[in-house]
């Protein structure tokens, strides 16, 4: 019996047996000695905490071993993960469950057998005898994972001389490792040997990438005879293989070695060794070939396990030449009797079609895969229709008739969740062809929207808003039975589920905007929420806002306007501002107490909310106004002084330092990096002249001289020019062009859209577009496959004057006034008037129509409102110009330009519309005719 000694530590193997020579290992604590025999009721009883009574030497404690297990071949540590480790009540470190302590008993029952040597690293130079007995020993005391286990070996290969943390203990104490008796003729050297079987390299021995030594060396490890007739040592070998090449290590080397390892019945093996040739098969594909009839031969074997195995492993190579191998064994796979069999078989044939994609499309493989739809395995017949999917989406992907479709709702309830969710994707393409099969359809998934995976109740939401498209109020029933699920992703643990969930929610506020208004606090922000999250749940409060909750929620958003985060804090403020046009003094009180504040950033965007909130509200101009005095010390960013530049000059005259504050501007103006805060100066100057002309006379010269003689910027130099010779016709011709209409309340029924119809986004629910936005998903949409680079972000430098109260959300929606999935206006279109005068005459109308039109048109007007869905403006008469003439540009994702002409006659009234199209697409014309019917006629009617 294998024995602790209680003294001094030493462990003693166990006496030798018949016709075996004796052999003794010992490890010895403190000074040698001899080695001493001891009876079993002599071997003291190991305690729980896995140590003897004897004080350990390293640690000052009781004498512990560092070693894991004894086996035949040399003295295994264990792994942190398969050692015995001690569990007590309590929670444990990891978080894992409580548990009852393990008491540790270091006997061994005679007559055992051999225990199998674990995956690890021996300790070069130490033997049992042949034949031991071994019981897995407790690791040291206060070591964690590997750091005890390696001690020993870590001693031997530094010496007490070593920079290790093992070896700078007490050297009177230290633990000495030393080796036992050589190893037998027949037995590998530790180097060669021993390093093939044991764990990751220690911190000394560790190779570098491209190394060619641990190359060598495993593949004399391969190749030893006596390695192959170990079954378990050579599967350690081929795992340091695997190990290698995912660290990195090219193991292209040891190719011909592992495919000789593949002919083996251990199916551990047979994974690794597949695993090995997947990856490596495109660098060696004549080596490879030679598997080949390994696999095929496993294909046919007893095992199920084996045979998927090996199919799935053939379908896995990516080399030329391996169809005609595969192409039978696929087929057998098909009508093989053991499920797991026909689901590798089934995405083996969409394996097999991608590695020739270019081949026709075998119409037999495909009535086969339709066959197996009606499979009694589930997930054969999920795996079905994704192999159809792929293989026909050149022909429009897999079809869904009446059969099928009733086939799969039936199986419904069989399915896995993943299996549900795809199975409600595909069911998309059947459309019932009564009404009664309709509702029965909806009756039968009506379960599916109480389900626990969010992917399956947001798939059968869609299902139920699509086929329902015709009755709105099962559409909106279906919205109210969800909002409970939706609420539960939005507090999800998992970040990227909640982001999901937050973009769903926000489209389903188009359609009904006060559906989760009594649960506005589950959308208040936590501090430890990531950015992307907290901005959504902003956007989100912001359309929950009523008469009951917008105290409270003014209050959440004032507290998210001092967050460490520069930029939610800045969100916060600028949905205090979207929420000002509706409750605007308790808005502009809020605003005002945080210029108090004079935090620069802070100041920067509440100067910025000011300016869009009075032109939208002229009634808050007062109140603004009192609260800008003081605030330009606090603001350096271009954004910021645009904005309070914009406010002195528009309403300079309720502030009484206006002029001053300009004239630092103009002093400063030299030292001005951004050419469009010195534009800005140039209008604000001259507006405020016109109120206060004895204030402002003398700083306008001063700076009209330094941007017509100084400035280098050709834009600053042009404004100036302009604003000079336009002083010369006179103050009232200045008084024209510069004192228009100051805000334009008209403009708010382009921003406050009406309540959208569930149908003008169902189609897009649980894909995407929420996420990206309907405009630059189609984008992506299109170009991925082709492009890979990212998306476009919108070019917002059109709409400056618009600011941020106009948000993402609602730019979207006057972008699908036209509620068509087919038109995509770019953003960036900018078209000079030289080529669309040649573009122009070079082209045939496509398109003419006439409008009734009353009055006047506003150019400020309408070219906003051609902006924001757009449409850029290349031309415009001006105000009671007769006829007056507009010339219109815009171009779709496609390249496809829409050239323009609106003329208007005062005594028809009438605005005739002329459209010049590049492309001759019709479907998009009508849709591009369709956004500016409904931009003209929303001015006409406001107009009128």
């Amino acid at each position: 019996m294998q024995e602790v000694g209680s003294d001094r530590g030493a462990v003693e193997g166990p006496g030798p047996s018949a016709g075996q020579a004796h052999r003794v290992v010992r490890v010895q604590v403190g000074q040698e000695e001899e080695p001493r025999r001891t009876s079993p009721a002599q071997a003291p009883e190991v305690h729980s905490n896995g140590r003897t009574g004897d004080q350990d030497p390293v640690h000052g404690g009781e004498a512990a071993v560092t070693s894991g297990s004894f086996a035949g071949t040399g003295l295994l540590r264990e792994d942190s993960a398969t050692a015995p480790q001690k569990t007590c009540w309590g929670k444990n470190k990891a978080g894992g469950p409580k548990g009852k302590p393990t008491q540790w008993r270091n006997r061994v029952e005679s007559g055992r057998g051999r225990e199998a040597p674990r995956p690890g690293c021996p300790v070069a130079g130490l033997h049992l005898a042949e034949g031991a007995h071994t019981a897995p020993l407790p690791p040291a005391r206060g070591s964690r994972g590997r750091a005890g286990t390696q001690s020993a070996r870590c001693w031997e290969e530094t010496g007490p001389s070593s920079r290790s943390p093992i070896a700078r203990r007490s050297s009177s104490r230290a633990a000495r490792l030393r080796p036992g008796p050589p190893p037998p003729a027949w037995e590998e050297p530790a180097s060669s040997l021993g390093a093939c079987v044991s764990g990751p390299p220690l911190l000394g021995e560790m190779p570098y990438l491209g190394s060619e030594d641990v190359v060598k060396e495993l593949k004399k490890a391969l190749c030893n005879p006596h390695v192959q007739a170990d079954r378990l040592r050579y599967r350690n070998a081929i795992q340091r293989v695997i190990r290698h090449m995912t660290q990195g290590l090219d193991m292209s080397g040891v190719f011909m070695e592992i495919v000789k390892a593949s002919a083996t019945v251990d199916i551990v093996q047979k994974k690794l060794v597949y695993l090995y040739m997947c990856t490596y098969a495109p660098l060696k594909p004549d080596l490879a070939l030679l598997a080949i009839n390994t696999l095929c031969k496993d294909c046919s074997d007893p095992n199920p396990m084996v045979r998927g195995l090996a199919l799935r492993s053939m379908c896995s190579l990516r080399m030329p030449g391996v169809q005609e191998y595969i192409q039978q064994p696929i087929l057998n796979g098909l009508r093989d009797k053991a499920s797991y069999v026909r689901r590798v078989a089934v995405l083996g044939c969409a394996k097999m079609y991608n590695l020739h994609g270019d081949s026709e499309v075998d119409g037999a493989l495909v009535h086969e895969l339709y066959s197996l739809l009606r499979d009694q395995d589930p997930i054969v017949v999920v795996n079905c229709l994704r192999s159809l999917e792929e293989i026909l989406k050149h022909e429009g992907g897999v079809v869904i008739n009446k059969p099928i479709a009733h086939h799969l709702l039936n199986r419904m309830s069989k399915l896995d969740q993943w299996g549900q969710a795809e199975v409600l994707t595909f069911l998309l393409r059947y459309q019932p062809r009564s009404e009664e099969e309709l509702f029965d359809i909806l009756n039968l998934l009506d379960s599916f929207l109480k389900s626990s995976s969010p992917g399956v109740v947001i798939g059968a939401t869609k299902l139920f808003l699509i086929l329902a498209k015709k009755f709105p109020h099962v559409q909106t029933d279906v919205l109210m039975r969800v909002k409970g699920p939706l609420l539960a992703a939005c507090s999800s643990e998992s970040r990227e589920l909640c982001f999901v969930a937050l973009c769903h929610v926000r489209q389903i506020l188009h359609s009904l905007p006060g559906h989760f208004s009594s649960h506005y606090k589950k959308f208040f922000c936590s501090y430890w929420e990531p950015h992307y999250i907290k901005l959504q749940k902003v956007e989100v409060l912001c359309e929950l806002v009523n008469d009951e909750n917008v105290q409270q929620v003014l209050e959440e958003l004032r507290g998210y306007c001092t967050d460490v985060s520069v930029d939610f804090a800045q969100a916060a403020i600028f949905a205090i501002g979207g929420i000002a046009r509706t409750y605007t003094d308790q808005c502009v009180q809020i605003l005002t107490e945080l210029l108090g504040l004079r935090q620069e950033h802070i100041t920067t965007v509440v100067v910025q909310t000011f300016r869009d909130l009075v032109w939208l509200c002229p009634q808050c101009t007062e109140a603004v106004c009192q609260a800008l005095p003081g605030c330009e010390e606090n603001i350096q960013d271009s954004e910021g002084k645009q904005a309070l530049i914009w406010l002195l000059g528009v309403h300079g005259d309720r502030i009484s330092n206006a002029p001053y504050v300009l004239e630092d501007f103009v002093e400063n103006v030299k030292s001005e990096t951004f050419p469009a805060v010195k534009m800005e100066l140039l209008t604000a100057l001259l507006r405020l002249f016109l109120s206060r002309p004895a204030e402002c006379q003398d700083m306008l010269g001063r700076l009209l001289y330094y941007c017509i003689e100084e400035e280098k910027d050709m834009a600053v130099r042009d404004r100036g020019l302009f604003y000079y010779r336009l002083l010369l016709l006179g103050i009232d011709e200045v008084k024209r062009i510069l004192c228009s209409p100051k805000s334009d309340p008209s403009l708010g029924l382009l921003e406050d859209q009406p309540e959208r119809p569930v149908n003008s986004w169902a189609s897009d629910f649980n894909t995407l577009a929420p996420v990206y936005g309907k405009a630059r998903w189609a984008t992506i949409f299109k170009h991925q496959g082709t492009e890979h680079c990212g998306p476009k972000l919108p070019h917002t430098a059109s709409l400056a004057t618009s600011g941020h109260l106009i948000s993402e959300e609602n730019k979207e929606r006057v972008q699908e006034l036209q509620d068509s999935e087919a038109l995509m206006l770019v953003p960036s279109c900018q078209l000079t008037a030289e080529y669309f005068e040649k573009t122009w005459l070079s082209l045939e109308v496509a398109h003419q129509q006439v409008l009734p039109w009353q009055g006047e048109v506003h150019p400020d007007t309408l070219q906003m409102a051609l902006q924001v869905v757009n449409i850029q403006t290349i031309a415009m008469s001006r105000v009671g110009a007769q006829p007056w003439k507009a010339y219109l540009g815009a171009q779709d994702g496609a390249g496809c330009l829409f050239l323009t002409e609106l003329l208007l006659e005062p005594e028809n009234s009438k605005l005739q519309i002329s459209v010049k199209q590049s492309e001759k697409r019709t479907e998009i014309l009508s849709s591009f005719i369709s956004v500016l019917e409904t931009v003209i006629g929303t001015i006409g009617d406001m107009k009128s």
